[in-house]
């Protein structure tokens, strides 16, 4: 049986100021306001918290799991390969390193020259500044530039580093140096502090000698949302950029790509969750394309092609075609487009066109399917692949029929793997071979199942499941629930190593697939937004029930974990079935579902949510606003709250208002609240940080759940003289 957890000890004094708001004829207590602020009572307060969580967390429990999380960074991870005329691309992080260094390569499986290494800036920064990471890197169309997103303290406002890079078919690299960059790199330009620009939306030039991207304002003054598209030339640098649009449409984000074969430059205007509008730039104006549509719709170009992806007409989506002097003039409709894969039974991820070919991704019921046609759509081959796997990435070669992708799954680490289009050994699969892949033990005894549960409308929800068949457990399995349910988002099969030692601890993984992610295309998603966001909620708790319900676990032993978008589905199912729970985890959150529209990004989500200022919105909103929805006296589940303090995404007065009602108003907890510095949503944590995070998120789990840690190692191959 699982033992007792220890005795907590009070919460730190929160003082309650409330703040009566009348909303649509309805008086809103807010009794925690003053917590949105950052002044120095918050910041007390935020410290307090931290304190406590340190001294409700068992010790020994940490001190027992940090050795073996500390084991499972102690190897290499390998990122996407990006190549740009034979220079091969990626990102790895070296065994028992913070960061990932940025590496080109002159083959697949080639040496790695570096560009980038952050280890170094971290090795030399002074100790009172923020620490810098680079979050990601987009190479010119010839390769011998690359422009690299680098922010201090994850708060993403990007700085725009363009750098050289070397031959790499030259002679053997050579150790970085303490600038972070490797030998022959030379810095070409720096664009301080060009906000919210993102590898997606930073489109190289033609002739590498400028790109084209969006740059936003800075969180600090609430100008996140402000978006300009410029235009930036090497040869005239940074101060004298053009700016081709202002754009201040706060649910609208713009996104740029360039065809480097015509060097046509085409804008896209997307809300998060809404239709896409495509335009191109011709004689210094905006040419409508694509537009007066609600279809979510990607454009690639190559070989004087326009790939066109698109539901419009297709929920699980369909690929189009047109030549790209087509696109270039202006007003097509999809009518006229030439339909290249129709809608197919899985959803069509992405197609990715090389000279001949095209490697297309499916995924049906939530796990991948990968497939080689011709560039006319005509299928040729299917590429072998293990059951309930992911491709997370896939890229393509625009000069050479090689193709490459990453695939993971519960029972297999993440590998990146590469496919030559052109081979047609085998009559029915393509073989891939793996060039890098992750060295962590997994237990060859692990089961991995997919259920399917009936929910709220005669939803049936797909629910994976994972756990170790040969570990005895005394009594029903500890098992963690995970979700997220939103903005597209589909839950897939993937791999955690920090779950390894639940899992050898007898523990049971499992995800739902809920409503409001893609799974199943966009009808899947609507039916989780908006007045339809309680079918999300709905999912969560059709999980857990269907869970206990089998035998793997029950009520006691049940705990549910969700982050962000995830982090409301979480509050949501506590306050609505604290029963079910046995505990909960709940990262960088949204919770004041009355207030989350006016702060940092949240306006932009009105379009997913509902807005609170619109009368019938609100009444759904305030319905399941988890911070609302706090009902005093009643006994609640042990939460595990984490924020940010340089979140520029999610404000962190939502975890700390929900902590604070939690602490003062209900029965039950222990409610925890770990306020993380010198971090944001989750870009460019170093492995140091990720480590002290796991430690304590999993020894509040194995306590609440009553985990015994046993002697078996994360695989179950030999004991640890460590445990």
């Amino acid at each position: 049986m699982s033992r007792q957890s220890a005795p907590v000890p009070s919460p730190p004094e929160t003082r309650r100021e409330v703040v009566t708001e009348t909303l649509h004829g309805v008086d809103v207590e807010d009794p925690y306001r003053w917590l949105e602020g950052d002044d120095e009572a918050v910041r007390e307060w935020v410290d307090a918290q931290n304190a406590h969580v340190d001294a409700a967390l068992d010790d020994d429990l940490r001190d027992r799991l940090r050795p073996r999380f500390d084991d499972l960074v102690e190897v290499a991870d390998y990122g996407p390969i990006a190549v740009r005329q034979g220079r091969y691309f990626a990102t790895v992080r070296e065994p028992g390193a913070d960061h990932a260094r940025l590496v080109v390569r002159d083959a697949p499986d080639g040496e790695d020259h570096v560009l980038v290494d952050p280890n170094a800036w971290a090795a030399n920064r002074d100790e009172d500044a923020p620490p810098r990471s680079m979050a990601w890197y987009v190479p010119s169309h010839d390769g011998e530039r690359v422009a690299v997103g680098v922010t201090e303290g994850g708060d993403e406002n990007y700085d725009v580093r363009v750098l050289s890079v070397p031959d790499p078919s030259g002679s053997a690299p050579e150790a970085s140096g303490g600038d972070g960059y490797g030998p022959g790199v030379e810095e070409v330009a720096v664009l301080p502090e060009r906000g919210r620009v993102n590898a997606g939306s930073l489109a190289w030039e033609a002739d590498g000698d400028g790109f084209v991207y969006v740059a936003t304002g800075g969180a600090a003054d609430g100008a996140q949302m402000d978006k300009e598209i410029r235009r930036f030339r090497l040869a005239d640098g940074p101060d004298e950029e053009d700016v081709l649009l202002e754009h201040d449409d706060q649910h609208v984000w713009p996104r740029v790509t360039v065809d480097p074969d015509s060097a046509l430059l085409a804008v896209a205007f997307s809300e998060m969750v809404g239709g896409t509008e495509w335009y191109v730039h011709v004689d210094d104006e905006l040419r409508p394309v694509l537009t007066d549509t609600d279809a979510e719709t990607s454009v690639r170009f190559h070989g004087g092609t326009a790939f066109i992806s698109t539901d419009h007409g297709a929920p699980r989506r369909r690929l189009l075609a047109c030549s790209v002097d087509r696109f270039r003039e202006g007003d097509l409709s999809f009518e006229e487009c030439r339909e290249v894969l129709p809608e197919g039974e899985g959803i069509l991820r992405s197609a990715v066109p090389t000279p001949e070919r095209l490697l297309v991704h499916r995924q049906r019921d939530a796990h991948s399917r990968l497939s080689v046609h011709d560039r006319d759509g005509t299928h040729l081959r299917d590429v072998s692949l293990p059951p309930y796997c992911s491709v997370t990435w896939v890229s393509g070669n625009r000069d050479a029929p090689e193709a490459f992708f990453g695939l993971t799954g519960f029972d297999r680490p993440p590998a990146v793997r590469g496919l030559d289009l052109d081979d047609a050994s085998g009559d029915d699969a393509a073989v891939s071979t793996e060039i890098d892949s992750v060295d962590l033990p997994v237990p060859d005894d692990l089961v991995v199942e997919q259920r399917f549960v009936d929910s709220t409308d005669g939803a049936e929800v797909p629910v994976f499941v994972c756990y170790r068949e040969d570990v005895e457990v005394d009594g029903a399995r500890p098992t963690l629930l995970y979700g997220y349910g939103g903005f597209r988002n589909s839950i897939t099969p993937s791999f955690g190593r920090f779950r390894l030692p639940f899992l050898a601890d007898g523990g049971a993984f499992a995800a739902v697939c809920a409503r409001g992610g893609y799974e199943y295309g966009e009808p899947w998603h609507e039916a989780g937004m908006l007045a339809d966001k309680q079918h999300t909620f709905d999912d969560f708790v059709a999980a857990g029930e269907a869970l206990c319900a089998s035998g793997l676990t029950d009520t006691d032993r049940l705990a549910v974990a969700g982050g962000s978008n995830g982090g409301l589905s979480v509050g949501a199912v506590v306050t609505q079935r604290p029963d079910l729970w046995a505990a909960a985890q709940c990262a960088v959150p949204l919770l004041d579902m009355l207030r989350f529209h006016r702060f940092l990004l949240g306006e932009s989500w009105t379009t997913e949510y509902g807005h609170p200022e619109d009368p019938e919105a609100f009444e759904y909103l305030r319905e399941y606003s988890p911070y609302h929805n706090v009902e005093s006296g009643e006994t609640y589940p042990p939460v595990y709250f984490t924020t940010a303090a340089s979140d520029t995404r999610v404000h962190p007065s939502h975890a700390r208002k929900m902590t604070a009602r939690l602490q003062n108003e209900a029965e039950g907890g222990p409610f925890l609240l770990r306020t993380k510095s010198a971090t944001g949503h989750g870009v460019g944590k170093p492995a140091s940080m990720i480590v002290d995070e796991q430690t304590d998120s999993w020894a509040f789990l194995y306590e609440r759940l009553g985990v015994e840690i046993g002697d078996r190692d994360s695989g179950g191959d030999v004991d640890r003289d460590d445990d």
